[in-house]
């Protein structure tokens, strides 16, 4: 008899739902800022949350609070006395959008846990998101709430749409993910920061059914989209590469690449990977804000279109092999907003009294695609599913 591959990790049920009164009170951590602004716009008028935007800019927080009719809080991330803060103001949620998350400790997650708030981010750093439960799970179960890392494209959408394409499913034997952001969509400092931190440097891949290593961002190869022109991709290091071999039990490989727009980046990406393999440059990430200044350069070449891809390989509940793949497109600039979604849907359901359970948790397969689709169709983005067996 066949069996579903994913019953044995299905996540466990959430809580009960209820009307929670009075409206949980969020904090947005960076609420100014790329994403930020993007989840506090989503949320501002949600009637089961009371927003407040936060960051070390008081200025820049209190003129977005004043556009959405919030509130505004001038506080640190790294303030020792953070936990007090939260704890006076009343904060019953935290999410933190203030990256790159590759080089920062818990200090946020484990100041909300010690107020008796929860907690979610955006990080995608592959550490971070990975060792969060292990880390944080005595603390949040402590204080009876919860704790998710890693609410954004991946592992939370990535996770949900590998998900829906292998449901039912004997065994997955390739996931093979793509994300292509648009040229002329709007970028921030920290993200930049982010991807170079893991250019040119060696990480672990499970290709071939072993762990293997691989450079980030070199070597980079042609991917195909169904409404975009061909782009070449290349490794990125991210929390699917390490969580979804055993989550989902992958016999072959997981991969996960990006792909820019304009191919002279690409390009210029691959070489700064060499150069930090061969130990001329130590920290690409130091480049950030000169790349970030020069990119509008090369807009010219490049559109406001977007997209993502999510292939998974396997067998079917009968035992035949089979392909299927998911691919979204986002056009005039809206690409942004993807990464912002899946915060935005779990503060919903905390503020319903309906997430996930008490502890530390990444954010991988506590969404459903469904649960998404509204959000895509709120900002006209397409969607396809193509399955071949």
């Amino acid at each position: 008899m066949a069996t579903n591959l994913l019953e044995p990790l299905a996540s466990p049920p959430p809580h009960a739902a209820t009307s929670p009164t009075p409206p949980l009170k969020v904090l947005v951590l960076g609420g100014y800022g790329n994403f930020g602004r993007r989840i506090v716009r989503a949320l501002a008028h949600d009637s089961g949350i009371r927003l407040v935007i936060g960051g070390r800019n008081e200025g820049r927080g209190l003129a977005a609070a004043q556009e959405v009719g919030a509130e505004a809080l001038g506080i640190d991330a790294s303030d020792p006395q953070l936990a007090t803060q939260l704890r006076s103001h009343g904060i019953g949620l935290v999410i933190h959008t203030a990256g790159p998350f590759q080089a920062q400790g818990y200090a946020v997650a484990e100041a909300c846990a010690a107020a008796g708030a929860h907690y979610i981010d955006l990080a995608d750093g592959r550490r971070f998101v990975c060792d969060f439960p292990q880390a944080l799970q005595g603390r949040f179960m402590a204080a009876r709430r919860c704790g998710i890392s890693g609410a954004s494209t991946v592992p939370a959408l990535s996770s949900a749409v590998v998900e829906h394409l292998a449901h039912g499913w004997r065994a997955i034997h390739g996931i093979h993910i793509c994300i292509a952001p648009a040229q002329t969509a709007p970028r921030g400092v920290a993200t930049l920061e982010a991807v170079l931190s893991y250019c040119g440097a060696p990480m672990n891949i499970w290709r071939g059914g072993r762990w293997q290593q691989a450079l980030g961002w070199a070597n980079p190869t042609a991917v195909n989209f169904p409404r975009m022109k061909a782009r070449r991709a290349a490794l990125c290091d991210i929390p699917d590469l390490e969580l979804f071999p055993t989550r989902y039990r992958v016999r072959d490989e997981v991969m996960f690449r990006a792909a820019l727009e304009v191919p002279l980046s690409q390009t210029a990406f691959a070489a700064l990977a060499r150069l930090r393999h061969w130990g001329l440059l130590p920290r690409p990430q130091a480049l950030a804000p000169l790349l970030l200044r020069g990119a509008p350069l090369f807009d010219r070449w490049g559109s406001g279109l977007g997209g993502m891809s999510v292939e998974v390989s396997g067998l079917t509940a009968d035992g035949e092999s089979a392909t299927a793949r998911w691919d979204i497109t986002a056009d005039h600039d809206h690409g942004p907003e993807i990464p912002c979604m899946a915060a935005i849907l779990l503060a919903r359901r905390l503020a319903r009294g309906n997430g996930p359970p008490d502890g530390a948790h990444t954010a991988a397969g506590w969404l459903t695609l469904e649960e998404f689709v509204p959000e895509f169709r709120r900002w006209a983005m397409e969607t396809s599913k193509d399955a071949a067996a």
